[in-house]
């Protein structure tokens, strides 16, 4: 197939989504500027135990290498469930609605929480290209209940949508935590958007018994070519009611050192919310991206009771199969001998209480 300006751009927006390429027009834009610290140079944020990203050249041959295999996802994959939440969960009981992707609602301690909202319909820096939704969000944004705080771990397209946070502004007028210099992405976006940024190790209450610790995660961000590493990426741990909740929303796994920190730091975890999709090919993928094998390690690392698996099967990122997370997930944990039930993988409306 011939390569076309317009079919070049739309393969860049694609890869945009993850790796943030096509964005020429955002090298203006305002980035963070604060202290030097043992994550911060004074320019770009950087993780002392992580790994660079990948440069321009890689992300063509990713994209352009004639021997790529990139499996075809249906057009539309439905899921099987839908979610109507109630206003508020009380008492000692925490509930978790998967929306899709990154995305959850999180009821705890009478606060509605949202993580990594997404309900646009692309998650590209172009309205006309990029990666597509291949199904509904589980809950209908209609049916939300009431949202009082969002959290948003970095500013990667599939994480940071500006436009669900100005939809949700509009509505409920939420808190938005997220890592440092995020907030002015949001900010410079919408004005009205009430974002307040954190660094790593700070803990944020946001209601009676339930608060967020902002956590190292082996990963990176970027919205557009030039401004790689701007701004600060994060996984959350939620203290709630029934226990802490360790959510990666994206991290690749490395020798495992960011989950057994996490578990020394925060002891006993109740359950982990950890990414099992969009990880091929792996000599690109890698360092950023885990894959089911990868996240039943991390799993063991952090020593959560339980894990629920998310990233996967809503956008094509990557080149796996729309279903090959979930097949591979079960492969892991058989080979592990860790049982079936103690990792599931979700899908969209699918709601787990503890």
């Amino acid at each position: 197939m011939p390569v076309t300006r317009r079919r070049l751009f739309g393969l860049l927006a694609g890869a945009g989504a993850l790796v943030g390429i096509p964005s020429f027009w955002m090298s203006s834009m305002k980035t963070y500027d604060g202290p030097a610290s043992d994550h911060f140079n004074g320019l770009h944020f950087f993780d002392p135990d992580g790994a660079p990203p990948k440069s321009l050249r890689e992300v063509l041959r990713w994209q352009f290498d004639g021997g790529r295999q990139r499996a075809k996802w249906p057009d539309w994959a439905p899921s099987a469930h839908a979610d109507t939440p109630p206003e508020r969960v009380d008492g000692d009981k925490v509930r978790l609605s998967f929306v899709g992707h990154a995305s959850w609602l999180i009821q705890a301690g009478g606060l509605n929480i949202l993580i990594d909202p997404v309900w646009s319909m692309r998650v590209s820096p172009v309205a006309w290209a990029g990666p597509k939704r291949h199904n509904d969000p589980g809950i209908a944004f209609e049916k939300l209940p009431k949202i009082d705080v969002v959290l948003v771990s970095h500013g990667h397209y599939d994480h940071l949508d500006i436009a669900t946070l100005s939809r949700l502004t509009k509505n409920f007028a939420p808190r938005v935590v997220t890592p440092l210099g995020n907030d002015v992405t949001m900010r410079s976006a919408d004005p009205t958007i009430k974002a307040e940024a954190f660094d790593w190790h700070d803990r944020v209450e946001l209601g009676e018994g339930v608060a967020v610790h902002l956590v190292p995660t082996r990963h990176w961000t970027a919205r557009g070519l030039f401004d790689r590493n701007k701004a600060l990426w994060a996984s959350f741990v939620l203290e709630t009611p029934a226990g802490k909740i360790y959510v990666v929303c994206d991290s690749g796994y490395g020798d495992g050192r960011h989950f057994r920190r996490v578990a020394e730091k925060h002891g006993k975890l109740r359950l982990a919310i950890l990414p099992i999709g969009a990880y091929e090919p792996r000599w690109f993928m890698r360092d950023q991206h885990m894959n089911p094998e990868d996240a039943v390690k991390a799993l063991a690392d952090c020593g959560a009771e339980a894990a629920l698996g998310h990233h996967h099967g809503t956008f094509q990122l990557t080149d796996e199969a729309i279903d090959a997370p979930a097949k591979a997930l079960v492969e892991a944990l058989d080979a592990a001998n860790i049982p079936q039930e103690r990792f599931v993988a979700m899908q969209p409306g699918q709601v787990v209480e503890i």
